[in-house]
């Protein structure tokens, strides 16, 4: 066999020595020069278009005035005066005096951080302005809530009630598909107590059906054939009944913290004393076992059907006993409203959500008041007494509240409606001499809109929003929107988070104040920047000094300043321009935001 003959190898001079045609520049057809010089203008215009587009105040929101309306329901209106007149009746039994209302921008502002998660955006306030003043702020309301950004940050303080903060098992579950799916229903209207139904009844995949997300977050990444049955009933009990029974999972209720009143013809009157329950009793560990023994049979078979019931049975061995006990599914008071056939869960969902449980719409109720004021009107928000005494308004609110099909919607725009809401946090008259006792007693009766510290995020986001001139909305670019995204993330695990307590007060600590005074998320916000940031921008185009202080106020504590304010700030800019007006600029806006003021609701 004869060997393939080797093809011979050019050597480097040889290569070189092989003709090349010269290529021809004249060859290749070049476009006349005013078409190059045409093309570049026409990109040039486009970028400028497009950044002033994005930067440049619009003369409207993304809905005109027109379409939405500022009339309120007069059903609305009558449910509020109620509420006002059982909170006055209290104050005055507590020989307190109302403090007036507030300046029409601070309630706007309230509603603002409430429903979205950040003050208003200059471009709002001037459009606000213009609606006439009896509407203005029913408009506003009814503004944000046609607006995705309150189903989207609703969704999100929902979220922590019912999953918690933590992230769960990393491959079932999905808490951005969740708290996506919460914001559906909130946009679409779904009465609460559809919503509760489906998430405590969940079946089937976590990314196909959403709510399933409810019960995988209590399944554990080691074993994850089903969910935790001890964690679901403190949650469903917690979240939609406002029933801390979790105590009850160890032993008896020796302390009397907990109990259950078997009154099925019981009223709730608001200021009704436990005691004058007849049949009340404590609660004991079987209360809460019993109420877990409902998730006992849910099962994940096969990861893409998701999870599915089964009749496996719940077990436990109580105090003081040998052996387990199998557990029958039941409920801790009500018994009566609890059907007696069907699937567990269902059953479950059914006695949760019945128009006589009033536990349920309390719960509700309860927390939206304290999503809206920064405080409940029963603390802690997921511990509300069955038998009473309830507060002034809680009742009324929670009867209208199921009345009308569990409208969250409606719950907002009553709340917001309340002479209550639109009070001033301070009182215009001497301080006592025990100023501290009686400031508490003014909050504790809602004689005062209660100061509250914003959360981590509702900082974030009011600063990147006073940062920018226009309302960064679903009608933002891509790029806004997710530049608010990530800061506002980036800036949370930095800040820390309060945890599923949202509701509990915490002091600013010193690494959070400094966070704020030299971080990047600030300095980057307020530096020289004519094309995003506020600051440059209202500096170059404000003529005369009030102006621009007053312009910065408005962008970043949505009000005006007083005299006094406008006197300090008008000497610190001095009529400058140029780089020097803007570096001052830029001081005004990081003082505003370091404020106090800034970084509490009030």
């Amino acid at each position: 066999m004869n060997p393939k003959p080797i093809p011979p190898v050019l050597s480097p001079p040889l290569l070189n020595s092989v003709a090349v045609p010269p290529l021809r520049m004249d060859a290749i057809k070049q476009p006349p020069l005013w078409k190059k010089r045409a093309l570049s203008i026409g990109v040039g215009v486009s970028l400028l278009t497009a950044i002033f587009w994005e930067t440049s105040p619009r003369t409207q929101l993304s809905r005109s005035t027109e379409s939405v309306s500022g009339v309120l329901d007069p059903t609305i209106q009558a449910v509020a005066q109620q509420i006002d007149a059982a909170i006055d009746s209290e104050i005055e039994k507590q020989h307190l005096v109302k403090a007036q209302p507030a300046d029409w921008r601070t309630v706007a502002r309230r509603i603002s951080l409430a429903m979205i998660g950040n003050g208003l955006s200059l471009e709002e306030l001037r459009v606000l302005g213009q609606i006439p003043e009896p509407q203005r702020l029913n408009w506003w309301t009814e503004y944000l809530l046609q607006d995705r950004r309150s189903a989207d940050y609703l969704a999100e303080r929902w979220t922590r009630a019912t999953v918690g903060t933590n992230q769960g098992p990393f491959l079932i579950f999905r808490r951005r598909k969740y708290v996506d799916w919460l914001a559906d229903q909130f946009e679409k209207g779904t009465p609460y107590d559809a919503i509760a139904r489906q998430l405590i009844e969940a079946q089937g995949s976590w990314t196909d059906a959403p709510q399933v997300n409810f019960l995988t977050a209590t399944m554990d990444d080691a074993d994850n054939k089903k969910p935790d049955a001890i964690r679901l009933a403190g949650r469903t009990s917690r979240a939609f009944l406002a029933q801390r029974i979790d105590c009850l999972q160890c032993h008896q209720d020796y302390l009397g913290k907990v109990s259950f009143s078997e009154n099925s013809n019981a009223t709730g009157n608001e200021q009704a004393p436990v005691a004058e329950a007849p049949s009340s009793r404590m609660g004991e560990q079987a209360d809460f076992h019993q109420l877990a023994a409902f998730f006992s049979g849910i099962r994940l078979e096969n990861p893409f059907v998701g999870l599915r019931n089964s009749n496996q049975e719940y077990r436990v061995k109580y105090l003081n006993e040998e052996t387990e006990t199998a557990v029958v599914p039941s409920v801790p008071y009500r018994r009566d409203l609890l059907p007696e056939t069907g699937d567990a869960r269902h059953r479950l969902a059914v006695w949760v959500t019945h128009p006589e449980n009033k536990a349920f719409a309390r719960a509700t109720v309860n927390r939206m008041w304290a999503v809206l004021f920064g405080k409940p009107l029963v603390e802690p928000i997921d511990s509300i007494p069955l038998s009473g005494p309830f507060p002034p308004g809680l009742e009324r609110l929670a009867d209208d509240f199921a009345a009308n099909g569990y409208n969250l919607k409606r719950l907002i725009r009553t709340i917001i409606c309340t002479e209550v809401y639109h009070r001033d946090s301070r009182i215009d008259q001497e301080s006592p001499s025990e100023e501290m006792e009686l400031d508490e007693r003014y909050e504790q009766h809602w004689a005062i809109f209660p100061l509250t510290q914003l959360r981590p995020e509702q900082v974030a986001a009011s600063i990147h929003q006073a940062s920018r001139v226009k309302a960064i909305d679903e009608n933002s670019s891509i790029i806004s929107q997710l530049e608010l995204f990530t800061g506002v993330n980036d800036f949370t695990k930095a800040y820390g988070d309060r945890g599923d307590d949202e509701f509990n007060q915490q002091s600013v600590t010193i690494p959070q104040r400094l966070l704020v005074m030299n971080g990047s998320f600030v300095s980057e916000r307020i530096k020289h920047n004519p094309v995003m940031n506020a600051a440059t921008r209202i500096a170059e185009l404000t003529s005369d000094d009030r102006t621009a202080i007053e312009t910065a106020y408005l962008s970043v504590l949505n009000r005006l300043p007083n005299e006094l304010e406008l006197s300090v700030f008008g000497t610190r800019l001095g009529n400058s321009r140029g780089p020097t007006r803007s570096a001052e600029m830029s001081s005004i806006f990081w003082a505003l935001m370091n404020s106090t003021e800034f970084q509490w609701n009030h």
